[in-house]
């Protein structure tokens, strides 16, 4: 049988998830696999009593983390906003993993998302032969969570349209779910819950009604507050798709690493470090997500067409390509950083020829 190319995270990080349970003697909510305070611990890592070690699957303010866990325990829904590349969906999956065991019930938002995909579509060759019957539904992935009591996931609830939005709100008021071509409804089993992102920095953004918004609790995800968080997310992120992907070579050089979050993070501010020069900004948000994306693209260069060693001539393409979402600004941008910037810096003057061949 083939290999897939990514597991789901309840079967990347069984292990952990099943040490965290026997480990586990706090109270636990109805359906959930571990404690609050064990999800917790799964995303942010720490050491057992036994010794082992969890690894840490978010970088960042441990009390927002504590926040979303807990809003999961209620009856509202939980939201997590923030930029393009600030880990939502990382997180929300690892959320589901660490309280359901499951993190498959997804819908994944569009703007072509039907309202069938978050209540319950038809067998239509079972529905002519019979009519409407129990047997012809073919649930969602929500009405499975409800069935289940367990968490379903909905991705870029902003992108789906206001009217297929509203689908929720019967659903997450009442956590029920009608199904009047049967005359009744399903009723939620206890340990449902909803998780959604959001982000409102692309274009086609449908705002959520006020009615909506009520029935979640919004957790903003930050950028990195720190260069040295951003350059950890970076570098133990990249490492983890390298082994996924079984990318030829070595790891990449922290050095690089810390390069192309230093370029990111100048670029995202508008200034440099130092605070002494200010700096256009491109149209693009620079992320930790896309800086991955740099470093993993580098290495796969390296390794497939060099000697294994990430240099800055593999890097400056990604680079090229990140930051230049339009070909006439960012392109300025990026061109004035260079001059201005990398080409002036210690150690960088690679980075500089390398970046300038591609302009």
């Amino acid at each position: 049988m083939s290999e897939v190319i990514r597991r789901p995270a309840e079967q990347m990080f069984a292990e952990e998830l099943s040490k965290l349970a026997s480990a586990d003697t706090r109270e636990r909510p109805p359906s959930w696999k571990l404690s609050p305070w064990a999800v917790a611990t799964y995303l942010l890592g720490g050491t057992l009593d036994s010794g082992f070690e969890v690894s840490a699957k978010y970088i960042g303010s441990r009390r927002v983390i504590e926040i979303a866990v807990a809003t999961l325990a209620t009856d509202r829904a939980l939201l997590l906003l923030g930029v393009p590349g600030t880990a939502k969906t990382w997180v929300s999956e690892h959320l589901a993993a660490a309280i359901s065991g499951d993190s498959t019930r997804l819908v994944q938002g569009t703007a072509g998302t039907a309202e069938e995909a978050i209540r319950y579509g038809w067998n239509y060759a079972m529905l002519l032969a019979k009519g409407p019957t129990e047997e012809a539904i073919v649930p969602s992935p929500v009405m499975h969570a409800m069935r289940q009591g367990s968490i379903a996931r909905l991705e870029e609830l902003t992108r789906v349209p206001s009217d297929v939005q509203d689908t929720l709100i019967t659903i997450l008021s009442e956590r029920t779910l009608p199904i009047p071509e049967l005359n009744t409804e399903l009723r939620a089993v206890r340990g449902f819950n909803l998780i959604a992102t959001a982000n409102d920095r692309d274009r086609g953004v449908n705002e959520l009604s006020s009615a909506l918004k009520r029935r979640f609790n919004t957790v903003v995800l930050p950028v990195p507050a720190t260069e040295e968080e951003e350059v950890e997310i970076v570098r133990t992120r990249s490492a983890s798709i390298g082994v996924s992907l079984s990318l030829p070579g070595e790891p990449p050089p922290l050095e690089e690493i810390r390069r192309i979050v230093t370029i990111f993070r100048e670029l995202r501010a508008g200034k440099t470090a130092d605070g002494k020069t200010k700096l256009k900004q491109p149209s693009g948000t620079l992320s930790p997500a896309e800086a991955i994306s740099v470093v993993t693209s580098g290495r796969a260069l390296a390794g497939h067409f060099g000697d294994g060693s990430l240099r800055a001539g593999d890097l400056a393409s990604g680079l090229h390509g990140a930051i230049i979402k339009d070909p006439a600004e960012d392109a300025a941008v990026w061109r004035e950083y260079l001059e201005t910037v990398v080409k002036e810096r210690d150690g960088w003057r690679d980075l500089y020829r390398a970046s300038r061949e591609l302009l």
